[in-house]
């Protein structure tokens, strides 16, 4: 079911099958006698629906202290339903509001209503120590269209999909300048969503489909889109480029990789500008160093990166914060043919270090290596980048949080912050010089492995290696961009981790 979300000033003689109302337990008493006061035409303020509340509360079947608790209501209002989710007495932030959102369109999803309405509570709307009122209107509306999201499946015989509206508003008497932070909050939630949306759709499209060439053509259609400037070198254009490390990787494959550079500037006067650099191995078989048959299907997510820096690229054009921005692609097919490059093989960057290839299965920080290369070339200042690198950030934090490092300090500490923003989880991996010399190459520059242990810090410190110490940073999502089973706002597949966050770093500058 898709669900659309839509504000709206309340109306009484709206046919809503399904009404929402968020419920705090230990404050009910007091919010309906101030909703009976104040919002009179609110339908859940009616006597029958507040004692069934208060009923299942003294039973402790609706507890505070519990959110995400839902507990559908029938007969008792003209809608024909109405559900309660409970919401914790304590200070709300983002991330609990997301979660309300996600229950809400599961609770429409169940009731397969066509028309809901959510009913914004003075908890929600006023404003906290963990969420001010517009940061809580965009995280309401995240919640929801993410946790609405469906992944699209490849048919022979498509089905036209059900869908429904569900209508937030806020009540009666709430102040006008809130209101507005209110609605603001909202729309760029919208966006957000969207925008997260499309980077899980390009993930999930096989890998028959979404070849570099293709991806290329998604990121010219999205720049024309929205804007931006868009150029796309190909295999000859790179290889006068000495785009080494890209054309290595992607060799082994019929379909050619591309080097995809989408332009944002924002602000023209300045000389600051951001690099994002998202992994696009559109399929990694592992080459010769070749990946387990289990899991192998997966692996159309590899290029979760890319997909992550198209999506926060709409976002920023849509914004338009003033900021500059080049964001860069590196796309390939890690393949097996006669052609691919092997074990043993040394190959020529395009910044001229060289790399000796002792494992063809660590080919997204080679391809990585060439982006950073390009970003800086077209005028990046500060560097980060975005990939599924490593199966060891997996083995250390598993698909809870995403592994950063980096080589400056507030660079960090802007991501952490816009992942707190987000609600996309980051740790540091840590980054000592001992790792960077396990890359000592007795044939080359550096080797693009080291040893089994630290493997995932190892894998980033080959990238910032090309960073010409400029402020880099490396955000290694192998854990987080797919997901077995779906949690909160998440749905199983493709997460689109990292869109909103690189968002949120890049509009605060």
């Amino acid at each position: 079911m898709k669900i659309k979300l839509k504000y709206t000033e309340p109306q009484s003689n709206q046919d809503w099958e399904l009404i929402i109302r968020p419920v705090d337990a230990a404050g009910l008493q007091e919010e309906n006698d101030a909703t009976a006061a104040g919002q009179k035409e609110d339908p859940l303020s009616v006597p029958a629906i507040r004692q069934a509340v208060q009923a299942l509360a003294s039973k402790g079947l609706l507890k505070s202290g519990q959110p995400g608790q839902t507990m559908p209501l029938l007969g008792l209002h003209p809608a024909g339903s109405a559900a309660f989710i409970g919401l914790s007495s304590g200070t709300l932030d983002a991330d609990d509001i997301r979660r309300l959102g996600a229950l809400a369109s599961k609770e429409v999803r169940a009731s397969r209503a066509s028309a809901a309405r959510l009913l914004v509570t003075a908890q929600l709307y006023g404003g906290t120590s963990g969420c001010t009122t517009a940061q809580a209107g965009q995280a309401l509306a995240e919640g929801i269209l993410l946790g609405a999201y469906d992944r699209t499946k490849t048919t022979g015989a498509p089905k036209e999909q059900a869908s429904a509206e569900l209508a937030v508003h806020l009540p009666d008497g709430v102040d006008a300048d809130l209101r507005k932070q209110w609605e603001a909050g909202v729309q760029r939630g919208i966006v957000m969503a969207e925008a997260v949306a499309e980077a899980r759709d390009l993930v999930h499209l096989p890998a028959n489909e979404l070849i570099p060439e293709a991806l290329a053509e998604h990121a010219e259609r999205l720049a024309a889109e929205y804007g931006l400037d868009c150029e796309v070198i190909d295999e000859w254009s790179a290889h006068e480029q000495g785009m080494g490390g890209l054309l290595a990787v992607g060799k082994g494959s019929q379909h050619q990789p591309r080097m995809i550079v989408l332009h944002y500037e924002g602000d023209p006067g300045s000389e600051e500008k951001w690099g994002l650099v998202g992994k696009g191995v559109t399929f990694d078989t592992g080459g010769y160093s070749l990946k387990r048959i289990a899991g192998m299907e997966d692996m159309i997510m590899d290029m979760g990166g890319a997909a992550a820096v198209l999506g926060a690229m709409r976002i920023i054009a849509i914004e338009k914060p003033k900021v500059n921005v080049v964001a860069v692609i590196p796309a390939a097919e890690n393949m097996i043919s006669d052609r691919a490059f092997k074990p043993g093989d040394v190959v020529t960057m395009m910044n001229g270090m060289t790399v000796e290839i002792v494992n063809t299965d660590a080919e997204g920080r080679i391809v990585l290596a060439d982006g950073l290369t390009t970003a800086i070339r077209r005028g990046a200042t500060k560097l980060v980048d975005v990939a599924t690198l490593t199966g060891a950030v997996v083995a250390a934090y598993g698909d809870i949080t995403s592994g950063i490092m980096g080589n400056d300090d507030e660079l960090l500490s802007g991501l952490q912050e816009a992942s707190k923003r987000s609600g996309e989880r980051v740790w540091p991996l840590p980054a000592y010089p001992e790792y960077r010399k396990q890359l000592d190459s007795e044939a080359a520059d550096l080797k693009n492995k080291g040893g089994s242990y630290a493997a995932a810090s190892i894998a980033g410190m080959f990238i910032g290696a090309f960073a010409e110490e400029k402020p880099w940073l490396h955000i290694d999502i192998a854990g987080t961009a797919w997901i077995s089973r779906a949690r909160g706002w998440e749905t199983k597949g493709a997460t689109g981790v990292m869109t909103r966050t690189l968002a949120e770093l890049l509009l605060r500058g």
